[in-house]
């Protein structure tokens, strides 16, 4: 056996049904779902009852104002779709106008960093097209934390200390969120009766409302007197779309991801590269495997900052990025025993933080992968005032550079961190997976994905064990940053130096975000059994009926 082999990390039994699941980071998300399912709605039911109650108890990481990717399965029909809802920038959103104001890049905090939310406008295609229940009934488990409050998690505790200095420059966020000018703390009860009232608007005019109608006016004026550019006209015209998933063969599986401004493709081009290596007679955790997966990274990355852009807007080459072609010479550039340490991108084509991820699979076969964002901690820090939601900074997404297929623009989606893997087994979903985390995300998801395909973990072992993370990723202000190798407090010290004799710069990370929370399915299509593991680095479980 390889010196290097994953020992069982695991600190908790896998959870296994032949009925309906939910992973979610949220207790009281995973079990809104999962009364959703044991009452007789669907997958997709089960997931928007989910989504609206992350947005109510994990409020640094998504909610109402911030945007959202899936990919979801519709057994019926037996196809697969992405959908993509993220906003467009405002008028008036250019180089220039951000110049002008002393900004060398986007924001992060403020309403100069918000994009038009997208997340109620994917609550409503979800239910229009895959729906069986009222979207209104959905909302009331969300309505009811919202207005009642709910306790603080450690982990969502955790997150209000570092963010206390943002959110304290905003009195409408400071009082949502600070007690007496502190941090709420691991036990206390968060009250949020403005967001309950949203919530309830919401669920009696649906995304109209939130788009066309009162909360859309309340939002403009809020943002309108705090000088931000999202402004009745910006919420109006943002529109959810569903399309065909982009799809990566990886050893006899496809591996489904969501398309542009998303940056699903890197994992996929990560695959292809890889799947001319032989990982699995290397062992899980050995520093070779590694180091091959850290390059592969590095050179899908260069692609992606050099190639990505909105697809709506900009030519982007993703047929060639994503062939075996292309995958062959990049893998050409791979030095099996040494770390590189400059990556350029591939030769043009010619004519061509944060966030909380679950999934939901039910016993009719319909899966969901899910992923909604305010892309940094409680997003810009700006709540508009009377409504309760915390925006996003997804326009810190772009760059200024004139020029780049991801300058901003009015009218042009910022390149997104978000991305929900499904692999797909003989046409059915095999896995369900998925991770916040930023730049974190599609690293840890080839983590996940290799673990259980090369190397034979369980949905629980591979969610469990000790991961890495390289930098940099695509943050405009970091690019240029020399490469380093995050490794986890547990990662083996043996495979730490061994990394280190390779070239690689390693640091030593906490366990936590930064390396992921990663929410799995496995569905073994003979029996039907769903294997459901939840991080341990989250505060959430695996829920089943």
């Amino acid at each position: 056996m390889c010196p290097f082999m994953a020992t069982p990390y695991s600190s908790r039994s896998p959870v296994m049904t032949t009925g309906g699941m939910v992973c979610s980071t949220s207790p009281l998300a995973a079990s809104a779902g999962v009364r959703v399912l044991a009452a007789g709605g669907n997958a997709f039911d089960a997931a928007v009852a989910v989504a609206a109650v992350e947005s109510v108890t994990v409020p640094g990481l998504c909610g109402l104002g911030g945007e959202a990717f899936a990919i979801l399965y519709q057994a019926s029909t037996g196809k697969a779709v992405g959908l993509t809802s993220t906003g467009a920038a405002p008028r008036g959103a250019t180089p220039a106008f951000y110049r002008s104001r002393g900004f060398n890049s986007i924001p992060q905090d403020g309403p100069l960093a918000v994009s038009p939310p997208g997340e109620v406008a994917a609550y409503q295609l979800i239910n229009d097209t895959f729906g069986t229940w009222p979207l209104a009934k959905l909302l009331e488990p969300a309505i009811e934390y919202a207005e009642s409050g709910f306790p603080l998690l450690p982990r969502v505790a955790a997150m209000l200390g570092p963010s206390a200095s943002r959110l304290a420059r905003y009195p409408s966020a400071a009082r949502l969120f600070l007690k007496d000018g502190r941090p709420y703390k691991a036990g206390d009860v968060l009250v949020q009766r403005d967001l309950a009232g949203t919530l309830r608007r919401i669920a009696k005019g649906g995304a109209e409302e939130f788009y066309r109608g009162g909360t859309a006016r309340e939002i403009a004026r809020a943002f309108r007197e705090a000088g931000g550019l999202l402004d009745e006209e910006a919420l109006a015209s943002h529109q959810p779309e569903l399309y065909e998933p982009l799809a990566a063969d990886y050893r006899g599986y496809t591996v489904l991801e969501n398309r542009p401004p998303s940056q699903g493709m890197i994992l996929l081009e990560m695959l292809n590269i890889l799947e001319g290596f032989d990982l699995a007679s290397l062992g899980h955790l050995n520093p070779q495997s590694i180091h091959l997966v850290v390059e592969a990274k590095k050179l899908a990355f260069a692609d992606r900052n050099a190639y990505l852009g909105d697809p709506r807007v900009e030519s982007v080459p993703l047929d060639e990025l994503l062939s075996k072609e292309h995958a062959a010479k990049r893998r050409a550039l791979i030095d099996p025993r040494r770390a590189s340490n400059l990556v350029p991108a591939a030769e043009p084509y010619p004519g061509n933080t944060d966030t909380s991820y679950f999934c939901v699979a039910d016993k009719e076969g319909n899966a969901v992968s899910f992923i909604h964002s305010l892309y940094n901690f409680f997003g810009s820090a700006f709540v508009a005032e009377g409504t309760g939601i915390v925006f996003n900074s997804r326009q810190r997404g772009f760059r200024l550079q004139e020029g780049h297929p991801n300058t901003i623009a009015p009218g042009k989606r910022p390149m997104h961190t978000l991305n929900a893997f499904t692999v797909m087994k003989n046409g059915k979903p095999f896995l369900v997976g998925g991770t916040p985390g930023v730049d974190f995300q599609v690293q840890g998801n080839a983590q996940v994905i290799t673990g259980i395909i090369d190397h034979g973990l369980g949905p629980q072992q591979v969610v469990d064990s000790p991961r890495w993370a390289s930098h940099p990723g695509s943050d405009p202000d970091s690019l240029d940053a020399p490469y380093a190798l995050q490794l986890e407090p547990r990662m083996p010290l043996e495979v730490a130096r061994s990394l280190g004799e390779m070239g690689h710069r390693i640091m030593r990370g906490q366990q936590g975000l930064s390396h992921g929370i990663v929410q799995l399915i496995q569905i073994d299509q003979g029996t039907g059994v769903k294997t459901g593991a939840s991080d341990p680095r989250g505060d959430g479980h695996a829920a089943a009926v």
